[in-house]
């Protein structure tokens, strides 16, 4: 295996590597609260440039998620460039293992956007420093669904002062495995759902599910809603899409909403729309994931799951109390801890 090291200011360890087929991407952002835990993406990246940065959004987030869930672990993650056609997937994901194993238990991958339990079987053939194998917790996408759920009703309590979802409609942007399990969640509440995929015969068979109806990928951002729920991959808010949205509430499970944190956050404040900070919302995964590597019980990850609740209200009043963004709040929420635990 062909393996470089990038110096990235501001994060631990990056590694770039390359054998046959594969090529991937490990980045360890911070290690300052515990190992660092985040998922492998296999995704097909247009660069390794833009796959590079994806790694480094994401680990940092990943920093920020644990912080903010009060989890003592860091936070990294690994991106795979999908190769066109993929010749043998247990073999790419046996090398992926190896580029975590190089990390030497600093990090510890998962499952994410792509990926599998099975992959991550293949993967701890080759290092025990994984998470989510089919004997060991498997899919996490049913706990990051409930927290954003969670992460909805905090919200819409925030805003509306009732948490109550009955007769709110949703706009759902991706029916994958996150957004399934949130159609269902936000269908047994009583919630109307529209709801859209790249994958029309997926988007389908969500709303024929839940009761809801399908729109095209790129009409979810018009439709009529009280909540935005963005479910799909990053980067979706900008200055082209914000100014269709038609909700009052953005909570979701993607990762990096925001283009641009800074502008992109402040368009949504200008038109009154509320955000939930991603990281915060979307946290039930990696807690399941953290309860366990560190042998604690389902119900202490179910009680801490249901916390995003309480989570997410703490850092909407903070902002709304210090006159800042969501995303900023919740990011002195993580940088006070890490501080603090730096300070001794």
């Amino acid at each position: 295996m062909d393996v470089r090291e990038v110096q990235v200011d501001g994060w631990e360890r990056v590694l770039v590597a390359r054998e046959g087929e594969y090529h991937g991407i490990v980045a360890l952002h911070s290690s300052a609260l515990g190992t660092a835990l985040g998922g492998t993406r296999l995704w097909r990246y247009p660069s390794e440039a833009e796959a590079l940065h994806d790694a480094l959004r994401l680990s940092r987030g990943m920093t920020y998620k644990n912080a903010v869930a009060g989890l003592d672990a860091g936070g990294g993650k690994s991106v795979i460039l999908a190769p066109e056609r993929i010749a043998d997937r247990g073999a790419l994901f046996r090398v992926h293992g190896r580029c975590v194993e190089l990390l030497g238990g600093a990090y510890i991958t998962a499952e994410d956007v792509g990926t599998t339990p099975a992959d991550m079987d293949a993967i701890a053939g080759e290092t025990r420093h994984v998470a989510g194998t089919s004997a060991g917790g498997g899919d996490p996408s049913p706990h990051t669904a409930r927290g954003v759920f969670r992460a909805i009703q905090a919200a819409v309590l925030h805003r509306h002062g009732s948490a109550e979802l009955h007769g709110m409609r949703v706009a759902l942007q991706g029916c994958g495995n996150v957004g399934r399990s949130l159609a269902a969640e936000l269908a047994a509440a009583g919630a109307a759902l529209v709801v859209s995929d790249v994958d029309s015969a997926r988007a389908r068979a969500v709303a024929d599910r839940a009761g809801g109806t399908v729109v095209e990928p790129d009409a979810v951002f018009d439709a009529e809603a009280d909540v935005f729920a963005p479910c799909a991959l990053g980067g979706i808010l900008d200055a082209s899409t914000i100014p269709r949205l038609r909700a009052g509430v953005v909570a979701g499970g993607a990762n990096n909403q925001l283009r641009d944190p800074e502008e992109d956050g402040a368009r949504l404040a200008e038109r009154g729309i509320l955000y939930v900070p991603d990281y915060v919302a979307n946290a039930g995964g990696v807690i399941t994931g953290f309860a366990g590597l560190n042998g604690h019980p389902a119900e202490w990850a179910a009680e801490r799951v249901k916390a995003i609740h309480d989570t997410v209200l703490q850092v909407l009043r903070r902002a709304e109390a210090a006159g800042v963004l969501p995303h900023q709040a919740a990011d002195r929420v993580a940088d006070d801890r890490i501080a603090r635990v730096r300070a001794g």
